[in-house]
């Protein structure tokens, strides 16, 4: 049973942006759509995780109406190209491997071998402190157009999941089994370490604690927003409607090192969102079922959520653009298997490139204008507990 329902909140609208990298901005998309329809639409709660924090953080900070926050967040996923959130430097890597392997040759290793990343994060971390201005979140937080912003980090540490909560003086915080929740004043620390992929990126320290991305550990990524109050959750995931995946390929050949990273950093990124909007649902199904006048269990209360996804595969609009990789990506890429097909999964991911963002972007718009009636129905509070942009099961 989730416990995502404890609390009494208000009636307060929150926006769930889950982890993906270079597919977070799908998520863009999807806002755009809605920023057209309902410019000053306000979201008093924001949570978001890995990638999707860099869109959460950005929302948080902006302060404009919703509409002119999303312009401008569109404008800024058409200038971010890989070379602007990561590099790859082999010299260190190389390095590091020789420096282990002589060690351990000799029978002299002293210490553990490290591996702090395969890529630097210093140049998102440039690109981002040019365009987020975080003392906009004090200024929302004033004005009351925000109640809380919510990042998710897993601790390399202590081997939990971090929630560092930026918000009014009253929201609560919370500590339940391998997750934890801390007031903190957003930096773009936070967001970095929320987005730190372990192995592709170095860890992250706060507070004395190594930080990696936000996705490994976190088995409830919509409670976040639900113990800071929120009755109503949209949530934006990145795994594609069922039914709308590429069919399974069959294959004689031993799976290649992309393919595997693919499938690795998908059970990091889509699995979670997934199961925890099931257990929602059961949830409100047994709530609903209560007599009338029966007290809830547990402190339990219904909570009304409207999950958007994709209606195609995401993986399949990279195809054709590894080109689009920086040369040194490029050259890792096709050496651990980038010209299989099952390795798109894994490029997807890497891809931050206007050649392939813009089409997710487009997917988003497309699919949420799709989807409008129900959109439109969740924003004005009609009840209906729990809907999904999903055909039925």
């Amino acid at each position: 049973m989730t416990d995502a329902f404890e609390g009494s909140g208000g009636a307060d609208l929150a926006l769930v942006l889950s982890g993906g990298g270079a597919r977070a901005a799908y998520q863009v998309g999807v806002l755009a759509a809605i920023a057209e329809r309902v410019p000053d639409v306000e979201f008093p709660i924001l949570t978001g995780v890995s990638a999707g924090a860099i869109n959460t953080i950005y929302l948080a900070a902006h302060r404009g109406s919703f509409a002119t926050a999303i312009q401008a967040l569109v404008k800024e996923w058409g200038r971010l190209t890989a070379d602007r959130v990561y590099c790859v430097r082999p010299v260190n890597l190389v390095r590091s491997l020789l420096k282990w392997s002589v060690q351990t040759w000799l029978g002299r290793r002293s210490a553990p071998a490290t591996l702090r990343g395969l890529m630097d994060m210093q140049p998102l971390a440039r690109f981002l402190a040019g365009c987020v201005d975080l003392t906009g979140i004090e200024d929302n937080l004033a004005s009351r157009r925000l109640r809380a912003v919510a990042l998710s980090a897993t601790s390399l540490t202590a081997d939990r999941t971090v929630t560092f909560v930026h918000g009014a003086p009253d929201v609560p915080t919370w500590e339940r089994a391998q997750r934890v929740a801390v007031r903190a004043r957003l930096t773009l620390d936070h967001v970095l370490a929320s987005a730190a992929i372990p192995i592709l990126f170095p860890a992250v320290r706060l507070d004395g604690e190594f930080f990696g991305d936000g996705s490994v550990r976190q088995t409830a990524p919509l409670a976040p927003a639900i113990h800071l109050g929120a009755q109503r959750v949209l949530a934006i995931g990145i795994a594609a409607r069922r039914g709308s995946a590429l069919p399974a390929r069959a294959s004689s050949e031993y799976p290649a090192a992309a393919e595997v990273m693919g499938l690795l950093l998908h059970s990091i990124f889509l699995d979670a969102l997934e199961a925890d909007a099931e257990r929602i649902e059961r949830v409100n199904r047994l709530l609903a079922a209560l007599p009338a006048g029966a007290p809830a269990p547990d402190g339990l209360r219904p909570v009304e959520l409207l999950l958007l996804r994709p209606s195609r595969d995401l993986a399949a609009l990279a195809a054709g653009h590894s080109s689009r990789l920086p040369p040194t990506m490029r050259w890792v890429y096709g050496g651990i298997g980038g010209q299989r097909e099952g390795a798109l999964d894994f490029l997807s991911y890497l891809l931050f490139d206007p050649a392939y963002t813009s089409k997710l972007i487009e997917l988003g718009y497309g699919d949420a204008r799709a989807q409008w009636p129900a959109i439109e129905a969740f924003l004005a509070g009609e009840p209906g507990v729990m809907r999904e942009s999903l055909p039925e099961r």
